[in-house]
């Protein structure tokens, strides 16, 4: 059994109430009608907000980070997160208030209302890692509080040992460092350090020597390295060619930043299989994928063009409307195929998997757009198709929603903030849009800085007409793009479909 976070009313009118989260989630607690947990509109709730706190979950870690409300939530009493008095909503939303991490047993207190939080951990061996049923929890539990199973024990006592086995410290998959303090390192499975982490070079050196890789992935060598293509928030990705063809692919590793068990693995595995399974011109083709002692390795179609945001670069920021307009009509052709391609495994909704149709990207930006060619023969790509979406529900991400892990917020709307899980194909149209509009204005369509909490400013505010931004483009294509823009409270074209049609009938 999977560990799992309980959210239980303990006081208010939702008092009895359970939320319970198995998978990477996050949810907005407060009054308005869109939020995960919504607190009712009367008078024991006039102290909460529209959008008050954020809920992070990757069981079993739970944090939580209030929005500058006006009179903060209460974590066992104590208030976090308050602005001051005299603050406007809005100038508390240009403030990022610390995040508190949770555990067993704390409360979370709203208004009027209270919450207990559970956490479920199931107890796994000290040694192999392996689940322990419950039933066989009293006879493995050892003298320091840890579990060892039936086989591990019997092999230590074959091996005579004269003292029960303490708890060995957690070391790093790579170099073998006490990783006990490291945050993350505290889950079942293999962890990378900091340290490794921060050198991505050596670990794909070493993935390219070693003869061995993880159950579920097919062996992964016979690569050569020729360069670093580039960094991110989930690792880097380098140019290689097959050693046997000469054929140069992108070999991109990822790196999690908790420790990633089996179940995670089998997860990121079940979905990235779903993105080989997409063949199509405007889609960068995943070759191979692989994993080793704590790090995920893919091999993907190389494009010679870079990435959308380099080629932005090169011309001062932006690009001009017949070119930004050519790549994304390619890029839509892409997702208009993945929205309805037959998908080999997907989670059905009785919780079994079987074949479904579809699959979202759900991470669109122009640094996820690549260009293959030049000239009049060049391609856009939709790269990195699911990557970030596989890697944030297996739960490798961490807890994640400052950073870019589960999707990048200046390219995320409303409804994507709201349920980090939400996966229709609209999420991607207005991901597209706003790429469009930030090839075009060499900007983002919300006003967002660093020290403005991005969640805030996606809830609740809306995107800048795009003539305010550049008034040099036609208003008709202007206002295809602000339509595509809207998000509140649904997002405007539904489909990819759609939003080609018009975009083509404005040009």
């Amino acid at each position: 059994m999977p560990a799992k976070v309980l959210l239980t009313a303990s006081k208010g009118k939702l008092k009895g109430k359970e939320f319970t989260y198995h998978e990477r989630e996050t949810c907005i607690l407060g009054r308005e009608e869109d939020c995960a947990i919504r607190l009712p509109s009367d008078e024991y709730h006039q102290t909460v907000s529209r959008h008050h706190c954020l809920l992070d979950m990757n069981p079993p870690d739970i944090r939580v980070r209030d929005f500058g409300s006006l009179n903060g939530t209460f974590v066992n009493g104590k208030k976090i997160g308050q602005r001051k008095a005299g603050q406007t909503p809005e100038e508390a939303a240009a403030l990022r208030f610390p995040e508190h991490d949770l555990k067993d047993g704390d409360e979370i207190a709203v208004g009027q209302t209270a919450f207990r939080v559970s956490v479920f951990v199931p107890a796994v061996c000290n040694t192999c890692a392996e689940e322990i049923p419950d039933e066989r929890k009293a006879e493995a539990r050892t003298a320091n509080g840890g579990f060892q199973c039936v086989a591990c024990r019997e092999k230590a006592e074959r091996a005579k040992q004269k003292a029960t086995p303490q708890t060995p410290p957690k070391v790093c998959a790579q170099c073998g460092k006490d990783v006990s303090a490291e945050s993350g390192a505290n889950r079942p499975g293999k962890f990378v350090c900091a340290a490794c982490r921060a050198d991505p070079l050596k670990l794909v050196k070493l993935l390219l020597l070693t003869a061995h890789n993880e159950q579920g992935f097919p062996p992964f060598r016979g690569y050569e390295l020729v360069k670093e293509l580039g960094r991110g928030g989930m690792g880097a990705v380098y140019l290689a060619r097959r050693s046997k063809t000469g054929e140069q692919v992108a070999l991109k590793m990822m790196l999690p930043r908790v420790a990633s068990d089996l179940r995670a693995k089998e997860m990121f595995l079940r979905e990235i299989n779903n993105t080989k399974a997409l063949k199509h011109r405007n889609i960068v083709e995943v070759r191979d994928a692989g994993s080793a002692d704590g790090a995920f390795f893919l091999s993907l179609e190389y494009c010679d063009g870079g990435s959308v945001d380099f080629l932005m670069k090169q011309n001062g920021g932006k690009l001009s409307v017949t070119e930004a307009s050519e790549i994304v009509l390619q890029a839509l052709d892409g997702l208009i195929y993945a929205h309805s391609a037959v998908i080999p495994q997907v989670k059905l909704a009785n919780g079994k998997f079987g074949q479904g149709r579809g699959l979202v990207h759900r991470d669109l930006k122009p640094a996820n757009i690549f260009l293959s060619g030049s000239g009049n023969a060049r391609i856009a790509k939709v790269g990195d198709y699911g990557l970030a979406k596989a890697f944030d529900l297996a739960g490798m991400s961490g807890l994640s929603c400052t950073g870019d892990v589960a999707g990048t917020p200046v390219f995320m709307p409303r409804q994507q903030a709201l349920d980090c899980k939400y996966a229709k194909p609209d999420v991607d149209v207005w991901a597209i849009a706003a790429t469009l509009y930030s090839m075009l204005t060499g900007t983002t369509p919300r006003d967002f800085s660093r020290a403005t909490d991005p969640w805030k400013i996606i809830l609740e505010t809306n995107a800048v007409p795009i003539r305010q931004r550049n008034p040099a483009i036609p208003k008709a294509l202007a206002a295809v793009i602000d339509a595509a823009l809207v998000d509140g409270p649904a997002i405007h074209f539904k489909t990819a479909v759609e939003f080609k049609r018009a975009l083509e009938k404005a040009l």
